[in-house]
């Protein structure tokens, strides 16, 4: 999970947690990046906007360091699921799914990819 809000990142952590997900969490997209190039990860919850890299830039750096290693759902408040950004994104498999802020428990645990 790669958010730079901690209490976002808390909150999607425990819900993931309490279905038996084992959760990694960092605050930003360096920290993402090199976390991405190091570790295998089932999947990515990836903020849109991070201080320090455009989340879809983090997601691009990922898959050009390790091709197909990744499902990505892209959270954002910014996007809309209807977004053109969003859109082209998936439609390049740079991510798999999109989650707009604010959302539900439900919301989040839907937005998981299948395996």
């Amino acid at each position: 999970m790669v958010d730079d809000e901690p209490d976002m990142c808390w909150v999607m952590e425990c819900i993931l947690r309490s279905k038996g997900y084992e959760v990694v969490t960092v605050l930003s997209g360096e920290e993402a990046c090199y976390q991405l190039a190091n570790r295998d990860f089932f999947f990515v919850f990836m903020d849109a906007k991070l201080p320090d890299m455009d989340g879809l830039e983090v997601v691009r750096r990922a898959h050009a360091a390790r091709p197909g290693i990744v499902r990505v759902v892209l959270v954002s408040g910014y996007h809309y699921h209807d977004d053109p950004v969003i859109r082209q994104a998936i439609n390049e498999n740079l991510i798999c799914g999109f989650l707009a802020k604010p959302f539900t428990h439900s919301d989040l645990l839907n937005a998981l990819p299948s395996s």
